[in-house]
């Protein structure tokens, strides 16, 4: 699959990402059961007393309440959802899309998530490049996806594919930016209950 042309991260809605995200919203976008998967997730991968990056974060990280960090910094457009998120210790606006070069230094961080976001990402092989160079050898990044998004903001591609082809999108994206490996998918919908689905892609960084 190649992602050279442009169509292929067209939008619906290609007006600035700062006007769309103007207000802020202090909602959730899956359901508690999503969620709380979400955070089994984090506290399966994530080190205890490690630095956390939290990219397209908001006023929630969904970060277990009984584990602590060194420090946990949000990535964000909005800046009235970053200052009230209670785990986030630092913050930075920035729209990922016309920048995805990120202010830290080399392997400054222990892990990484993208919560339901990336399919807002026009730019995601830049994006995950340098998220991994921002991460120590073999830190993970967990990816998580479900069903729902704003369909005017979301990449064509996104809206083409089901959730497998999710997945494989994903796993592309990474192999693409050339420093994950160990990439898996994880089904971690409840089957048979009437819950949000939701999926992840967890990759390391290359050692």
């Amino acid at each position: 699959m190649s992602f050279t042309r442009k169509e292929t991260f067209a939008r619906f809605d290609e007006e600035p990402d700062e006007s769309f995200y103007a207000q802020p919203r202090f909602v959730t976008h899956i359901d508690d059961e999503a969620i709380a998967r979400v955070t089994e997730l984090y506290r399966e991968f994530f080190p205890a007393n490690g630095r956390i990056l939290d990219l397209m974060s908001s006023w929630v990280s969904h970060l277990p309440e009984e584990v602590s960090y060194e420090r946990v910094v949000g990535i964000g457009l909005n800046e009235a959802e970053l200052a009230r998120n209670p785990r986030l210790d630092d913050y930075v606006v920035q729209n990922l899309n016309e920048n995805p070069q990120l202010a830290f230094a080399d392997a400054e961080f222990d892990a990484a998530a993208i919560c339901v976001s990336i399919q807002y990402l026009t730019r995601p092989v830049e994006v995950l490049r340098d998220v991994g160079r921002c991460l120590k050898e073999g830190a993970p990044l967990v990816i998580t996806f479900s069903n729902r998004c704003f369909p005017t903001k979301a990449v064509r591609v996104w809206q083409m594919l089901d959730d497998a082809g999710h997945g494989e999108l994903i796993k592309e994206y990474l192999k693409q930016a050339g420093n994950w490996e160990a990439t898996e998918f994880i089904d971690c919908s409840s089957h048979g209950k009437k819950t949000d689905p939701l999926y992840a892609v967890v990759a390391r960084t290359r050692e």
